[in-house]
């Protein structure tokens, strides 16, 4: 798409989002709201913000990629969405006005801010997770990315950063004096080591996501008290590291789908449960990083002992060619490709099966005691997109009905 093309769009995104808040009433100024964006973490970090003001008895609500909570009502926010169309959200914002919450957390995409599709939102807090390698499909370069997503410090009261991220270095000259900071490794305004402090066993990312909302619950005056007192009893929203099957071996699906996402996924299932081999099945959506698909395919093969590359939304792409451009990373790291036997005696091997539910039924059909099957990509996502048309699909529910099978 042509810049002039998209600057048209854009204009077109901005009238419809002003129209929106107009109609609904400008919502948000009745509200405190959180934004939440970053490639990573952004789910996470915005469900435990919403899970700690509602343990802190704050009325609240929430839309993420998983769904939409307003009130005591869950709302399903359609395929593939993570940041609604400007008149569901303030639609969302008005509901929430008249529910009578007083806070409401917005996980927003880089997308949502490059074309003001939340444009005329007062945000009172805007937490910035990180910004590693995605959607460059979409913003031509990295530079291009962090500016989209600093919007969102730009229309924030306040912004928080992660110090220990590589964006940093840009953001904080974006972020003028309406920034704090929080980070593990370098001086920052929050440098808690949440596990520690709250007496939870945390990925080393996961402390990351911790540490973000505590910042920004701080930030909101609640105590350290109420805001460790909550985290103990927060369970990861659906989809995001979930055990769904444990007996002689393991079954995990996770949403990572970026390389970053990749590394911090396997090296904590590997460092966490130590199995005897990992068998990692993932695929690389259609038109959003053809850029990033060997460098996800090399994270398979840093973390993995077998990998089963497979469709993820391969829209009207063809999956042929992703799963090959995903294969250049593992052959670069010596992986061997295999059509069947991929315990042959062979250390690192690999194999690509287009169908993802052959491919989970290939994975159990070499899966060995101590095993461990990891499904990344799709985590929560109901559906999967092929060609033009979207196809019922569920991970969970595929994995357990095949093991059922299996076993009969």
């Amino acid at each position: 798409m042509s810049d002039f093309i998209q600057k048209i769009k854009n204009i077109a995104h901005f009238t419809i989002a002003l129209s929106a808040n107009l109609w609904y009433g400008s919502p948000s100024k009745k509200l405190t709201v959180i934004g939440v964006t970053g490639t990573d973490g952004k789910t996470t970090t915005s469900s435990l913000i919403y899970h700690i003001l509602i343990h802190a008895a704050k009325k609240a609500s929430l839309i993420t990629s998983v769904s939409a909570t307003i009130g005591n009502t869950s709302y399903d926010t359609g395929f593939h969405v993570t940041t609604p169309s400007p008149f569901a959200v303030q639609k969302f914002l008005r509901q929430a006005v008249d529910d009578g919450s007083q806070y409401f957390v917005l996980e927003t995409t880089s997308h949502a801010l490059d074309q003001y599709r939340v444009y005329g939102i007062k945000y009172e807090i805007g937490l910035l997770t990180n910004i590693t390698h995605e959607h460059l499909q979409y913003h031509k370069t990295y530079e291009k990315y962090v500016k989209a997503k600093a919007k969102l410090l730009k229309w924030s009261k306040l912004g928080i950063i992660n110090r220990d991220d590589k964006s940093y270095e840009i953001l904080q000259k974006l972020c003028n004096s309406r920034c704090k900071t929080y980070g593990l490794k370098n001086s920052a305004d929050y440098s808690l080591d949440i596990s520690k402090e709250a007496g939870i066993n945390l990925a080393q990312f996961n402390k990351y996501n911790y540490l973000g909302a505590y910042a920004a619950c701080h930030e909101l005056g609640l105590s350290d008290t109420e805001i460790f007192k909550a985290m103990k009893t927060y369970k990861l929203p659906p989809g995001r590291m979930e055990v769904i099957y444990t007996n002689a071996f393991k079954v995990i699906i996770d949403f990572a789908h970026t390389p970053n996402g990749l590394h911090e996924a396997l090296s904590a299932i590997r460092q966490q449960y130590n199995p005897a081999r990992i068998i990692h099945i993932f695929g690389a959506a259609a038109f959003r990083d053809d850029s990033k698909r060997p460098i996800m395919g090399d994270e398979s093969a840093s973390h993995a002992d077998t990998t089963i590359i497979t469709e993820e939304d391969y829209r009207t792409e063809d999956p042929q060619k992703i799963c090959r451009e995903i294969a250049e990373g593992l052959l670069k790291n010596k992986f061997s490709e295999v059509e069947n036997n991929l315990y042959n005696g062979t250390p690192k091997t690999f194999t690509v099966i287009i169908d993802r539910k052959k491919a989970i039924e290939k994975a159990l059909s070499i899966v060995k005691p101590n095993d461990l099957i990891v499904l990344t990509g799709k985590g929560h996502e109901q559906s999967l997109c092929r060609g033009t048309k979207e196809y019922p699909w569920d991970d969970k529910k595929e994995v357990l009905e095949s093991i059922s099978k299996m076993n009969k």
